[in-house]
């Protein structure tokens, strides 16, 4: 006897054996049962998911007569009656399947419609199924109208497909329409091993995890890449033979490539990169088992116990990595990867573009440590002396003090030196306690700061600010990072920052600030420029949004003051358009 596939061999043959769609058997069912039976359905859904097999079941269940020949209209087939055996083997000739892709024309449907005038046959209904209806032609559909509407009692319509928007609403109107949804990897999963049971073939649960996660809700597909398992793997469903013949990428390399981005560790990175490209691996695959396996971590880490009942045999592994990743960064990762997809075809390597994707995580990623709540500092204790500072504290992220200054130097970065301006900036004042105190190291908390000190660093940082800016020395991150922060502490050997913002806070916009600043305190490369994550008051961008606001309401007022405007008011019911007012800068005089 020849080989039946699994796909032929395991269809549905009554409503009990469909899988996944309890939504649409039960209402059928009921329907069956009540005889309230409508004349025309339509089945919508994706390729493989049963809307053919619906049909068919349906079919049998209004024409079964049972294993006595006495039945009558039912939701159990019996499967051993004349019209159940030949509606299965495709000859009964009162059930007609008409292919819509092929037969899509208007002769096509009137030569089915001619057969609408005869009474049924054989059965006790005739069944006209219309496949991928959404094919046939607008004269055709128009042929059909009449006849779907009106249809002689003991005639039904079945239509399918997987298209319905392109479906004309005056069929939609005369159809019940269902649903039938994709099947979810596990409910696939599950019924290719009561398969591969009945067939006495051997099957690890990995490998019929990754053929239900490949099949994308299509049952059909699941059946046909197990058949193609079972050949390649020799008679045997493993994990490793399902991997390869799928292409898929190991749970291991993805995790692997997590665990690199959660330490920042660019170099061994790319090196998984390159051994995954020796390997063979699809880049496309690697971007989509990373957002697969992201997406278990964002459910762990926000679903906490209901997540981790997960009986996968990395169950354990998830869990870590739900450890090592902050919820934020994993969303980060996710939008990457998921976006990152559509790259690999633009670029001329899809490795490249692969690393390129997750190098991008580096950039955007806050920096590790940066989400820590901010460390006091101990106050200087020099309001007298010049030039002294207290020792720093133990904390790791104390400023180094220095009895002297260091010496200035040339040096600095060079690409920010080739945009300088040959203009030299004043180091502003900070007010008469930090002149006699010199650099002094203070608290990083501003709550614990006397609030002239804190102040006057305000002030200071806001005049560096609008004077670097107004000359064209801040660009781009560096300038943003300047306008959102706040200065809390300064000493001969570096100045530290507080800024809201961790993406500003990272090292690139951190250190392109801190070579203009060395820059114009002739500083050398010693200098240093620290910011840390927290709340920040008074900066130069709230400044600025304040004076606009004085400035805005300073010319509303001048214009409700205006002669002109009020008699316009008076006179002629004139009325300002709020928001139409906006401060005007005069030109600056030469």
């Amino acid at each position: 006897m020849a080989y039946v596939v699994l796909a032929r061999k395991y269809r549905p043959r009554t409503f009990a054996e469909m899988v996944g769609q309890e939504h649409v058997v039960r209402a059928l069912s009921n329907a069956l049962r009540s005889g309230r039976l409508h004349h025309a359905y339509l089945f919508t859904g994706t390729r493989g998911i049963g809307k053919t097999t619906v049909s068919r079941i349906l079919a049998k269940a209004l024409n079964c007569t049972g294993p006595d020949g006495t039945g009558g209209v039912t939701d159990q087939p019996c499967g051993v009656c004349d019209a159940c055996r030949d509606i299965d083997a495709g000859r009964f000739i009162d059930y007609t399947e008409l292919d819509a892709a092929s037969n899509r024309g208007v002769e096509e449907v009137q030569t089915l419609l001619e057969q609408a005038v005869y009474k049924p046959v054989q059965g006790r209904f005739k069944v006209f199924m219309i496949d991928e209806v959404h094919m046939l032609t607008n004269t055709a559909f128009n042929a059909m109208l009449k006849t779907l509407e009106e249809p002689p009692q003991y005639l039904k319509f079945v239509l399918a497909t997987t298209d319905p928007q392109k479906v004309p609403v005056t069929v939609l109107s005369r159809c019940l329409q269902f649903n039938l949804r994709p099947m979810p990897p596990a409910t696939v999963a599950e019924h290719l091993q009561r398969v591969l049971a009945a067939e006495g073939i051997e099957a690890e649960p990995a490998a019929l995890r990754l053929l239900g996660r490949a099949a994308r809700g299509s049952m059909r597909d699941a059946l046909s890449l197990t058949d193609q398992a079972i050949a390649y793997g020799g008679g045997r469903v493993r994990e490793d033979a399902v991997r390869a013949m799928l292409g898929a990428v190991s749970r291991g390399h993805v995790a692997a490539l997590l665990q690199a981005l959660a330490a920042r560790d660019a170099a061994r990175l790319v090196a998984l990169v390159e051994a995954m490209r020796a390997e063979g691996v699809a880049a496309a695959a690697t971007l989509e088992e990373l957002c697969a396996l992201l997406q278990r971590i964002a459910v762990l880490q926000w679903a906490g116990d209901m997540a981790a009942a997960d009986e996968d045999e990395d169950a354990a592994e998830v869990g870590a990595l739900a450890e090592q990743l902050a919820p934020d960064h994993v969303q980060l990762l996710y939008s990457l990867a998921l976006h990152g997809r559509a790259e690999l075809g633009l670029a001329p390597d899809e490795y490249a573009a692969l690393t390129m994707v997750l190098l991008r995580a580096f950039a955007f990623a806050p920096p590790s440590g940066a989400v820590s709540a901010p460390q006091a500092i101990p106050v200087a204790q020099a309001q007298t002396q010049t030039q002294e500072a207290v020792a720093p504290s133990t904390h790791p992220a104390t400023l180094p003090v220095a009895s002297e200054p260091p010496e200035p130097t040339p040096q600095a970065d060079a690409a920010e030196a080739a945009s300088m301006q040959t203009v030299r900036l004043e180091e502003p004042a900070v007010g008469p306690a930090a002149s006699q105190a010199g650099h002094a190291v203070h608290r990083s908390s501003a709550s614990n700061e006397p609030a002239s000190h804190a102040a006057a660093l305000a002030d200071a940082w806001a005049e560096w600010v609008e004077r670097l800016d107004a000359a064209g020395q801040l660009q781009a991150l560096a300038r943003e990072l300047a306008l959102q922060s706040t200065l809390v502490a300064r000493q001969p050997q570096g100045w530290r920052l507080r800024c809201p913002n961790a993406t500003l806070a990272q090292d690139g916009p951190r250190e392109r600030l801190r070579a203009v600043l060395a820059s114009h305190l002739g500083a050398g490369e010693a200098w240093r420029l620290e910011v840390e994550v927290g709340p920040a008051q008074d900066t130069p961008a709230q400044r600025r949004a304040q004076r606009r606001r004085a400035r805005l309401a300073a010319a509303e007022q001048a214009v409700a003051e205006d002669a002109v405007v009020q008699a316009l008011q008076r006179d002629w019911g004139a009325r300002v358009v709020p928001g139409s007012i906006e401060p005007f800068d005069p030109a600056p005089q030469a």
